[in-house]
């Protein structure tokens, strides 16, 4: 019995996802009721009721000791895992003694991640990212919450099935010959031939990668590329799984199709890109107010539970958000489309392209951090009313804006809200009859960090669907031949090995090895010292 939640101070669900079990409870629990109440129950209604008791007293925490729970178990054995971020509380629960309070709180973090991947940083912003996870229109509701509920459940399958999912690692497929011919295939055959065509609309190609089920067989980065970190490569796998899901059955193929002197299988993770990150959280003055949203809202939320998904197009790219470094710094969220292109049932070709006005990221990522320090010093009351207006580190900033503002306007991409924003924090802090850059200016700093993350919104939409800025259908079906024509006579052997030694069994042995390892390599060092 499982169920993750991610809610606001208010007690307003943004999103749940329950398996069947949960819904079973819950609508038992509170449907009788609810009938007698005159009204047909409604599940997110029901869920809103169970939960708001455990957001209010977990903000309520918050608000007056300062502190709050991670974690608790309730008489009958359940199990809650909670997290805030910002002015979203995760909440992650199990009932049937599956997981631990440490398998949730890996949940929790799983789902923040692909808030992260699907929304970039609009997830940087509180009010912007209750608009994206739950959007008035129900039908777009719906495709938000199925699609977030699809990748948390192949998320659960896969590390139900997937022992590199267990353990969090890339599992690659080696075989010396045909991984070189492969990553040599994808540099000069694909990548640099896809690159230098007109038919890719500005994109340009910085990835490209071939699964085998989950199992990565080639990976080739461009030159212009940076280096993409394990945790996003291994969220993008379980995006194409959503799409594609592997058979968990062995296929029909013989055995002696896999060659008995190729190396073994083996875990890889690429080098990751930095983690720390200074990015500016928006936060809100106002007062939490414990309030449960419009029934009839809530009602409406009933027909989610049978509406599906349209199968996606595999030409149609999906927006998504991955860490990156350059020369100028760390962006933690830069756009890029996703192509997921199936050669065969089981294989993919992933691309992921640069698009263009991706600057517009960068520099919206500059800004939010600038405006983030300068809110904490004027939070903690470190400056004073006109001392900072000379200051390099804050002319630098205006500079920054202005240039920034110019080049949106350029773009015919400036919102008149920004704009006029921005006019008011410089009338107050620049001119000579303004206060001054105080205490007082906070809510203008938090204004412009919700500004900027409505231009970034704008220009970065989460899903790419019927772009006209997007690698052409006939460019896209001529990669995909030729790379089926690559693999054709190694499809069944590469099908047969990915299934190989990937069974949970054999993971309490692998662990138990780990542990027996390194402790005597413990001993080996105590006896030389």
């Amino acid at each position: 019995m499982k169920c993750l939640l991610v809610a606001t101070e208010s007690a307003e669900v943004l999103f749940y996802w329950t398996d069947q079990e949960f819904e079973r409870n819950i609508k038992k629990q509170y449907g009788t009721s609810q009938e007698e109440s005159g009204r047909p129950p409604a599940f997110a209604d029901s869920i809103n009721t169970l939960f708001a008791p455990i957001i209010i007293s977990c903000s309520t925490m918050i608000d007056r000791l300062g502190d709050g729970y991670t974690s608790f178990s309730t008489e009958n054995g359940h199990i809650y895992a909670l997290h805030q971020f910002e002015e979203c509380l995760y909440i992650a629960v199990n009932g049937d003694g599956e997981e631990t309070d440490e398998d949730l709180k890996r949940k929790i973090f799983v789902m923040k991640k692909f808030t992260e991947i699907l929304f970039g940083m609009v997830t940087l912003s509180s009010s912007l990212l209750r608009k994206e996870l739950r959007p008035p229109d129900t039908e777009q509701r719906n495709r938000v919450w199925k699609k977030l509920q699809r990748l948390l459940e192949t998320y659960s399958r896969l590390r139900e099935q997937d022992q590199s999912f267990l353990v969090e690692a890339v599992e690659r497929l080696i075989h010396p010959t045909l991984c070189e011919q492969c990553i040599e295939f994808l540099e000069r055959g694909l990548v640099q031939q896809m690159n230098s065509s007109t038919d890719r609309a500005g994109e340009e190609v910085l990835h490209a990668f071939i699964l085998v089920h989950t199992k990565l067989l080639a990976f080739y980065s461009s030159r212009n590329a940076s280096t993409l970190s394990s945790s996003d490569l291994l969220a993008l796998i379980i995006i194409v799984q959503d799409l594609y899901p592997s058979n968990v059955q062995l296929d029909e193929t013989p055995s002696e199709e896999v060659d008995s002197t190729s190396a073994p299988d083996v875990f890889y993770t690429p080098e990751p890109s930095p983690s720390e990150r200074n990015s500016g959280h928006l936060s809100s003055d106002s007062p939490p107010v414990f309030q449960f949203v419009d029934p009839d809202i809530q009602m409406a939320e009933d027909s989610l539970q049978t509406l599906q998904l349209p199968v996606p197009d595999p030409m149609t790219p999906t927006r998504v958000f991955l860490e990156a470094t350059f020369k100028e710094g760390f962006f933690p969220m830069m756009p890029h489309s996703m192509y997921c292109l199936p050669l065969w049932p089981g294989i993919t070709l992933v691309l992921l392209t640069k698009i263009p006005n991706s600057q517009v990221a960068m520099s919206v990522y500059v800004l939010l951090e600038a405006f983030a320090k300068l809110e904490k010093r004027l939070s903690e009351g470190l400056e004073g009313t006109t001392a900072l207006r000379g200051q390099p580190p804050i002319q630098e900033l205006r500079t920054r804006v202005d240039k920034f503002i110019r080049m949106l306007a350029s773009m015919d991409i400036l919102t008149s809200q920004l704009q006029n924003t921005w006019s008011e924090f410089k009338n107050k802090a620049f001119t000579r009859s303004g206060p001054g850059i105080t205490k007082a200016m906070l809510p203008s700093c938090r204004s412009i960090k919700t500004q900027l993350c409505g231009v970034y919104q704008q220009c970065f939409a989460a899903v790419c669907m019927g772009s006209n800025q997007r690698l052409t259908t006939t460019l896209q079906e001529r990669a995909l031949n030729m790379v089926q024509e690559k693999l054709m006579d190694w499809k069944d052997f590469l099908l047969v090995k990915s299934k190989r030694n990937i069974t949970m069994v054999s993971y309490p042995c692998l662990q138990w090895y780990c542990v027996a390892f390194y402790e005597s390599l413990s001993l080996v060092h105590q006896c030389i010292h």
